[in-house]
């Protein structure tokens, strides 16, 4: 049995009771990041065999993980934060279990895109996650794509990605190009940790905060616009 866990995005009490429950009583824990996930692991007394399945992990990793779970093995898959196959490598590991007939069973929980849009503010109804944006190919046309989104009937849904450290000052750039710089924007940094921070600014004068401030320009960010 393959069971999707989710995990928490930054602060470690940030889980549930059935996650900790269900990665106590797997044989073996799938994550991206061992030396990552050990640090959750090592917070809750978790002692399992782990197995390292990241975005460059080939299909003799896939098929060494099949294969343990054909074999009758309950594998835990677990993320660097929050919940696996969202911006993470999953995908094909979760698609080839379901092609093999081997049951999934989500343990589900937040994540970071969720959570930020819980408290932007912002329409919530309708919203668009597209995650990291490309870094080049097709960023063009993805930016002139949502302009016209943004100026036809979908006006109105929120449009949410993340960004790097980075790459967040050239985002927020291209954003004020394309959606001009009074544009309404919030953006959430450092999330759950101690010094997580949002702003519910234009988009220009998100910019130059974090232009003249640039010590906080750490973590990952969430920006909805």
């Amino acid at each position: 049995m393959l069971y999707i866990v989710a995990t928490p995005i930054w602060n470690l009490w940030d889980i549930t009771y059935r996650a900790v429950k269900t990665l106590l009583e797997v044989d073996a824990i799938a994550c991206e990041d061992t030396r990552t996930s050990g640090v959750l692991l090592n917070h809750y007394e978790i002692k399992k065999p782990l197995l390292s399945f990241h975005s460059h992990s080939g299909k003799t990793k896939i098929d060494k993980i099949i294969t343990e779970l054909k074999a009758g093995k309950n594998i835990a898959l677990i993320s660097d934060a929050w919940t696996p196959w969202i911006s993470d490598p999953w995908y094909v590991l979760i698609k080839e279990a379901i092609l093999e007939w081997i049951e999934v069973v989500p343990i589900p929980w937040v994540t970071a895109f969720t959570t930020a849009l819980m408290w932007s503010g912002m329409q919530m109804n309708h919203f668009l996650y597209l995650g990291f944006l490309p870094v080049k190919k097709w960023r063009q046309t993805l930016f002139n794509s949502l302009v016209e989104r943004k100026n036809t009937k979908s006006w109105w849904e929120t449009v949410v990605i993340y960004e790097s450290v980075h790459r967040i000052i050239k985002t927020l750039k291209e954003l004020s190009w394309y959606f001009w710089e009074e544009h309404n924007i919030v953006v959430w940094r450092e999330l759950t940790k101690k010094f997580e921070e949002f702003k519910r600014w234009t988009i220009n004068e998100v910019l130059d905060y974090f232009e003249n401030t640039p010590g906080k320009v750490k973590g990952e960010f969430v920006v909805m616009f």
